[in-house]
Protein backbone atom coordinates (compact mmCIF):
# COMPACT_ATOMS: atom_id res chain seq x y z
CA UNK A 1 0.00 0.00 0.00
CA UNK A 2 0.99 3.89 -0.74
CA UNK A 3 2.55 5.40 2.14
CA UNK A 4 1.92 9.16 2.05
CA UNK A 5 4.89 11.78 2.76
CA UNK A 6 4.90 14.63 4.98
CA UNK A 7 5.75 16.75 1.44
CA UNK A 8 2.53 15.45 -0.41
CA UNK A 9 0.52 16.17 2.61
CA UNK A 10 1.78 20.12 2.70
CA UNK A 11 1.42 20.07 -0.91
CA UNK A 12 -2.27 19.03 -0.68
CA UNK A 13 -2.77 21.58 1.79
CA UNK A 14 -1.60 24.10 -0.69
CA UNK A 15 -4.94 23.80 -2.43
CA UNK A 16 -6.48 24.69 0.10
CA UNK A 17 -7.13 28.98 0.47
CA UNK A 18 -8.18 31.18 2.46
CA UNK A 19 -11.50 32.76 1.40
CA UNK A 20 -10.49 36.35 2.67
CA UNK A 21 -7.00 36.56 1.55
CA UNK A 22 -7.51 33.96 -1.35
CA UNK A 23 -3.70 33.10 0.16
CA UNK A 24 -3.13 28.67 1.00
CA UNK A 25 -2.86 28.38 4.69
CA UNK A 26 0.70 26.27 4.40
CA UNK A 27 2.41 29.88 3.05
CA UNK A 28 0.24 31.66 6.03
CA UNK A 29 1.93 29.03 8.47
CA UNK A 30 -1.46 28.14 9.36
CA UNK A 31 -0.33 24.05 9.37
CA UNK A 32 2.13 23.18 12.52
CA UNK A 33 3.57 20.15 14.42
CA UNK A 34 3.05 17.85 10.88
CA UNK A 35 3.34 14.17 11.06
CA UNK A 36 3.20 11.57 8.89
CA UNK A 37 3.70 7.83 10.36
CA UNK A 38 2.26 4.57 8.14
CA UNK A 39 -0.74 6.36 6.78
CA UNK A 40 -1.76 8.18 9.95
CA UNK A 41 -1.64 12.35 9.41
CA UNK A 42 -1.82 14.78 12.62
CA UNK A 43 -1.22 18.01 12.24
CA UNK A 44 -2.62 21.62 13.80
CA UNK A 45 -4.57 24.10 11.94
CA UNK A 46 -3.53 27.19 13.05
CA UNK A 47 -6.72 29.68 12.03
CA UNK A 48 -5.63 33.47 11.93
CA UNK A 49 -8.71 34.31 14.99
CA UNK A 50 -11.23 32.83 16.46
CA UNK A 51 -13.68 34.72 15.21
CA UNK A 52 -13.06 34.61 11.36
CA UNK A 53 -16.49 33.90 9.65
CA UNK A 54 -14.96 31.14 7.49
CA UNK A 55 -13.18 28.98 10.40
CA UNK A 56 -15.61 26.19 9.60
CA UNK A 57 -15.14 26.33 5.87
CA UNK A 58 -11.22 26.33 6.50
CA UNK A 59 -10.89 23.06 8.90
CA UNK A 60 -13.43 21.16 6.14
CA UNK A 61 -10.96 21.98 3.14
CA UNK A 62 -8.38 21.36 5.16
CA UNK A 63 -9.50 18.05 6.63
CA UNK A 64 -10.66 16.93 2.52
CA UNK A 65 -7.80 17.78 1.19
CA UNK A 66 -5.65 15.27 3.75
CA UNK A 67 -8.29 12.73 3.27
CA UNK A 68 -7.66 12.83 -0.84
CA UNK A 69 -3.69 11.98 -0.33
CA UNK A 70 -3.48 8.57 -1.40
CA UNK A 71 -2.41 6.27 1.31
CA UNK A 72 -3.53 8.32 3.99
CA UNK A 73 -5.40 6.12 6.41
CA UNK A 74 -6.71 8.47 9.45
CA UNK A 75 -6.56 12.33 9.94
CA UNK A 76 -6.16 13.89 13.11
CA UNK A 77 -5.92 17.72 12.93
CA UNK A 78 -6.16 19.52 15.84
CA UNK A 79 -7.62 23.04 15.11
CA UNK A 80 -6.93 25.91 17.46
CA UNK A 81 -6.53 30.14 16.47
CA UNK A 82 -3.70 32.80 17.22
CA UNK A 83 -4.66 36.31 16.60
CA UNK A 84 -1.93 37.86 15.14
CA UNK A 85 -0.53 41.18 15.21
CA UNK A 86 -1.57 43.93 13.03
CA UNK A 87 0.88 46.19 12.99
CA UNK A 88 3.45 44.27 11.44
CA UNK A 89 6.51 45.26 10.58
CA UNK A 90 6.14 48.59 12.59
CA UNK A 91 7.90 49.61 15.38
CA UNK A 92 5.68 48.62 18.54
CA UNK A 93 6.23 50.90 21.59
CA UNK A 94 8.32 48.91 24.59
CA UNK A 95 5.36 50.12 27.09
CA UNK A 96 2.69 47.68 25.42
CA UNK A 97 4.29 44.79 24.27
CA UNK A 98 1.35 42.95 24.51
CA UNK A 99 -1.16 44.73 22.71
CA UNK A 100 -1.69 42.76 19.05
CA UNK A 101 -4.16 44.89 17.46
CA UNK A 102 -5.48 48.35 18.68
CA UNK A 103 -8.84 49.29 16.99
CA UNK A 104 -9.73 52.82 17.07
CA UNK A 105 -13.87 53.83 16.75
CA UNK A 106 -14.47 57.07 16.33
CA UNK A 107 -17.69 59.41 15.00
CA UNK A 108 -17.81 62.51 13.51
CA UNK A 109 -20.52 63.72 16.00
CA UNK A 110 -22.31 62.98 19.02
CA UNK A 111 -25.64 60.90 19.99
CA UNK A 112 -24.82 58.31 17.27
CA UNK A 113 -23.83 55.20 19.38
CA UNK A 114 -20.33 54.84 19.25
CA UNK A 115 -19.91 53.84 22.60
CA UNK A 116 -22.64 50.88 22.19
CA UNK A 117 -21.06 49.69 19.23
CA UNK A 118 -17.51 50.01 21.06
CA UNK A 119 -18.30 47.80 23.89
CA UNK A 120 -20.67 45.36 22.32
CA UNK A 121 -18.01 45.19 19.58
CA UNK A 122 -15.49 44.30 22.69
CA UNK A 123 -17.94 41.72 24.33
CA UNK A 124 -18.97 40.11 21.19
CA UNK A 125 -15.04 39.75 20.53
CA UNK A 126 -14.43 38.88 24.20
CA UNK A 127 -17.12 36.02 23.46
CA UNK A 128 -15.11 34.36 20.18
CA UNK A 129 -11.98 33.33 23.38
CA UNK A 130 -9.92 36.09 22.43
CA UNK A 131 -8.13 38.20 24.71
CA UNK A 132 -10.08 42.08 25.02
CA UNK A 133 -9.47 45.24 26.54
CA UNK A 134 -11.21 48.29 25.56
CA UNK A 135 -10.11 51.93 26.70
CA UNK A 136 -12.55 54.65 27.31
CA UNK A 137 -10.64 57.58 25.25
CA UNK A 138 -13.60 60.35 25.64
CA UNK A 139 -12.03 61.94 28.71
CA UNK A 140 -15.19 64.98 28.89
CA UNK A 141 -17.84 62.67 27.95
CA UNK A 142 -16.76 59.27 29.91
CA UNK A 143 -19.89 56.99 29.84
CA UNK A 144 -18.19 53.24 28.70
CA UNK A 145 -18.97 52.52 32.58
CA UNK A 146 -22.73 52.99 32.33
CA UNK A 147 -23.01 51.09 29.17
CA UNK A 148 -20.38 47.61 30.78
CA UNK A 149 -20.71 47.55 34.35
CA UNK A 150 -17.13 46.63 35.70
CA UNK A 151 -15.69 44.50 38.82
CA UNK A 152 -12.62 44.91 40.69
CA UNK A 153 -10.80 48.31 39.95
CA UNK A 154 -8.23 49.69 42.21
CA UNK A 155 -6.49 52.64 41.10
CA UNK A 156 -3.76 52.74 44.49
CA UNK A 157 -0.73 51.39 44.46
CA UNK A 158 2.54 51.49 42.49
CA UNK A 159 3.60 50.22 39.10
CA UNK A 160 1.15 49.91 36.56
CA UNK A 161 -2.50 50.73 37.27
CA UNK A 162 -4.56 47.49 37.10
CA UNK A 163 -7.55 47.44 35.13
CA UNK A 164 -11.48 46.92 35.35
CA UNK A 165 -12.98 43.92 34.70
CA UNK A 166 -16.18 43.41 32.75
CA UNK A 167 -18.10 40.38 31.66
CA UNK A 168 -16.33 37.40 29.53
CA UNK A 169 -12.94 38.62 31.03
CA UNK A 170 -13.22 42.06 29.41
CA UNK A 171 -10.61 44.30 30.88
CA UNK A 172 -11.49 47.96 31.13
CA UNK A 173 -10.09 51.50 31.67
CA UNK A 174 -12.40 55.10 31.91
CA UNK A 175 -12.08 58.73 33.55
CA UNK A 176 -15.53 57.14 34.92
CA UNK A 177 -13.88 55.10 36.97
CA UNK A 178 -11.53 57.17 38.82
CA UNK A 179 -13.86 60.36 38.91
CA UNK A 180 -17.02 58.54 39.69
CA UNK A 181 -19.45 61.54 40.73
CA UNK A 182 -20.44 64.20 38.25
CA UNK A 183 -17.69 66.47 38.59
CA UNK A 184 -16.94 68.19 35.45
CA UNK A 185 -13.49 67.29 34.05
CA UNK A 186 -12.15 71.18 32.77
CA UNK A 187 -8.62 70.43 31.02
CA UNK A 188 -7.42 71.73 28.13
CA UNK A 189 -6.19 70.34 25.50
CA UNK A 190 -2.23 68.95 26.73
CA UNK A 191 -4.01 67.36 29.55
CA UNK A 192 -6.47 65.50 28.02
CA UNK A 193 -3.38 64.20 25.49
CA UNK A 194 -1.94 63.27 28.91
CA UNK A 195 -4.76 61.29 30.65
CA UNK A 196 -5.46 59.53 27.39
CA UNK A 197 -1.68 58.62 27.00
CA UNK A 198 -1.43 57.72 30.63
CA UNK A 199 -4.73 55.15 30.14
CA UNK A 200 -3.01 53.53 27.32
CA UNK A 201 0.75 53.42 28.69
CA UNK A 202 0.19 53.26 32.48
CA UNK A 203 -2.38 50.25 32.50
CA UNK A 204 -1.51 46.58 33.09
CA UNK A 205 -3.47 46.02 29.84
CA UNK A 206 -1.49 42.62 30.08
CA UNK A 207 -1.42 39.75 26.59
CA UNK A 208 -4.40 41.45 24.53
CA UNK A 209 -5.63 39.95 21.04
CA UNK A 210 -7.57 43.22 20.61
CA UNK A 211 -7.85 46.84 21.95
CA UNK A 212 -11.16 48.84 21.49
CA UNK A 213 -10.80 52.13 22.17
CA UNK A 214 -14.02 54.26 22.15
CA UNK A 215 -12.63 57.74 21.38
CA UNK A 216 -14.85 61.49 21.09
CA UNK A 217 -16.59 62.26 18.46
CA UNK A 218 -14.79 64.36 16.07
CA UNK A 219 -11.42 64.93 14.98
CA UNK A 220 -9.69 66.69 18.55
CA UNK A 221 -6.31 65.99 20.74
CA UNK A 222 -7.76 62.40 21.99
CA UNK A 223 -7.74 60.52 18.53
CA UNK A 224 -4.40 62.62 17.80
CA UNK A 225 -2.58 61.68 20.13
CA UNK A 226 -3.88 57.78 20.47
CA UNK A 227 -2.75 57.74 16.49
CA UNK A 228 0.36 59.13 17.50
CA UNK A 229 1.33 57.23 20.44
CA UNK A 230 0.95 54.50 18.99
CA UNK A 231 0.59 52.39 15.68
CA UNK A 232 -3.49 52.21 15.18
CA UNK A 233 -4.08 48.93 13.53
CA UNK A 234 -7.20 50.18 12.26
CA UNK A 235 -10.17 52.85 12.71
CA UNK A 236 -14.06 51.79 12.91
CA UNK A 237 -16.34 54.93 11.78
CA UNK A 238 -19.98 55.06 13.56
CA UNK A 239 -22.71 56.88 11.75
CA UNK A 240 -26.08 57.14 11.78
CA UNK A 241 -28.31 57.20 8.47
CA UNK A 242 -28.87 61.09 8.36
CA UNK A 243 -27.32 63.01 5.21
CA UNK A 244 -26.20 65.38 8.14
CA UNK A 245 -24.40 62.51 10.42
CA UNK A 246 -22.72 60.52 7.59
CA UNK A 247 -21.17 64.62 6.20
CA UNK A 248 -19.48 64.51 9.42
CA UNK A 249 -18.44 60.86 9.63
CA UNK A 250 -16.66 61.42 6.30
CA UNK A 251 -14.97 64.22 8.21
CA UNK A 252 -13.41 61.42 11.22
CA UNK A 253 -12.98 59.27 8.64
CA UNK A 254 -10.88 61.23 6.09
CA UNK A 255 -8.47 62.50 9.12
CA UNK A 256 -7.53 58.91 10.25
CA UNK A 257 -6.64 59.00 6.44
CA UNK A 258 -4.62 61.56 6.75
CA UNK A 259 -2.97 60.30 9.76
CA UNK A 260 -1.74 57.26 7.69
CA UNK A 261 -4.70 54.65 9.43
CA UNK A 262 -6.12 51.78 7.66
CA UNK A 263 -10.21 52.76 7.95
CA UNK A 264 -11.51 49.53 8.63
CA UNK A 265 -15.36 50.10 7.61
CA UNK A 266 -18.41 52.21 8.32
CA UNK A 267 -20.72 51.15 10.78
CA UNK A 268 -24.58 52.44 10.38
CA UNK A 269 -25.79 52.63 13.76
CA UNK A 270 -29.84 52.82 14.22
CA UNK A 271 -30.53 51.95 10.84
CA UNK A 272 -34.35 50.32 11.15
CA UNK A 273 -37.03 49.74 13.86
CA UNK A 274 -38.24 46.35 14.50
CA UNK A 275 -41.90 46.72 14.92
CA UNK A 276 -42.36 44.38 18.31
CA UNK A 277 -45.80 43.47 16.93
CA UNK A 278 -45.37 42.79 13.39
CA UNK A 279 -41.76 42.37 13.13
CA UNK A 280 -41.44 44.67 10.54
CA UNK A 281 -38.87 47.21 9.52
CA UNK A 282 -39.19 50.96 9.89
CA UNK A 283 -36.18 53.10 8.31
CA UNK A 284 -37.18 56.21 10.51
CA UNK A 285 -33.92 58.27 9.57
CA UNK A 286 -33.64 57.25 6.22
CA UNK A 287 -31.84 54.01 3.86
CA UNK A 288 -29.02 52.96 2.64
CA UNK A 289 -26.99 56.08 3.64
CA UNK A 290 -24.54 53.97 5.00
CA UNK A 291 -23.98 51.76 2.42
CA UNK A 292 -23.77 54.61 0.18
CA UNK A 293 -21.28 56.12 2.19
CA UNK A 294 -19.02 53.37 2.25
CA UNK A 295 -19.27 52.56 -1.77
CA UNK A 296 -18.10 56.17 -2.62
CA UNK A 297 -15.04 56.28 -0.07
CA UNK A 298 -14.63 52.93 -1.28
CA UNK A 299 -14.67 51.01 2.55
CA UNK A 300 -16.75 48.59 3.90
CA UNK A 301 -20.12 48.88 5.13
CA UNK A 302 -18.90 46.51 8.36
CA UNK A 303 -22.68 46.56 10.16
CA UNK A 304 -26.20 47.71 10.14
CA UNK A 305 -27.40 47.97 13.83
CA UNK A 306 -30.82 47.95 14.35
CA UNK A 307 -32.49 50.36 16.63
CA UNK A 308 -34.43 48.35 19.73
CA UNK A 309 -35.64 49.71 22.81
CA UNK A 310 -34.06 46.84 24.59
CA UNK A 311 -30.52 47.96 23.67
CA UNK A 312 -30.90 51.53 25.27
CA UNK A 313 -32.50 49.67 27.99
CA UNK A 314 -30.19 47.73 28.63
CA UNK A 315 -26.85 49.73 28.00
CA UNK A 316 -28.53 51.74 30.79
CA UNK A 317 -27.79 49.06 33.14
CA UNK A 318 -24.35 48.57 32.49
CA UNK A 319 -25.54 45.00 30.58
CA UNK A 320 -24.33 44.47 26.89
CA UNK A 321 -27.28 43.06 25.17
CA UNK A 322 -24.90 40.51 23.69
CA UNK A 323 -24.73 39.19 27.21
CA UNK A 324 -29.10 39.88 28.18
CA UNK A 325 -30.72 38.98 25.05
CA UNK A 326 -27.85 36.90 22.76
CA UNK A 327 -30.55 35.78 20.54
CA UNK A 328 -31.57 39.47 19.72
CA UNK A 329 -31.37 40.62 16.04
CA UNK A 330 -29.12 43.16 17.57
CA UNK A 331 -27.27 40.83 19.68
CA UNK A 332 -26.30 38.63 15.98
CA UNK A 333 -25.64 42.13 14.51
CA UNK A 334 -22.83 43.13 16.73
CA UNK A 335 -21.53 39.16 16.29
CA UNK A 336 -21.45 40.00 12.73
CA UNK A 337 -19.48 43.20 12.82
CA UNK A 338 -17.26 41.58 15.55
CA UNK A 339 -16.34 38.46 12.63
CA UNK A 340 -15.83 41.00 9.75
CA UNK A 341 -13.58 43.06 12.10
CA UNK A 342 -11.17 40.01 13.08
CA UNK A 343 -11.34 38.84 9.28
CA UNK A 344 -10.33 42.83 8.42
CA UNK A 345 -7.33 42.62 10.84
CA UNK A 346 -6.19 39.18 9.73
CA UNK A 347 -5.89 40.10 6.52
CA UNK A 348 -4.01 43.17 7.39
CA UNK A 349 -1.83 41.16 9.93
CA UNK A 350 -0.84 38.91 6.81
CA UNK A 351 -0.39 41.54 4.29
CA UNK A 352 1.83 43.36 6.85
CA UNK A 353 4.10 40.21 7.49
CA UNK A 354 3.22 40.04 11.14
CA UNK A 355 4.02 37.00 12.90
Amino acid sequence: MTKPTEREVLEALRGVKDPELGMDIVSMGMIRDLSVRDGEVSFTLELTTPACPFNAQIEKMARSAVEGVPGVRSVNMRVTARVRQGWGMRPVPSEIPGIKNVVAVGSGKGGVGKTTVAANLAIALSETGAAVGILDADIYGSSLTRFIRSYRFEARGKGKISPAEGPLGLKMMSMGLVVTDDTPIIWRGPLVGGAVRQMLLEVDWGELDYLIVDLPPGTGDAPLTLAQTIPITGAIIVTTPQQASLDIAIKALRMFQKLGVEILGIVENMSYYICPGCGRKEYIFGKGGGARSAEDIGVPLLAEIPLMPILRENSDEGIPIIVSHPESEAAESFRSLARRVAAALSVLAVRRGAQ
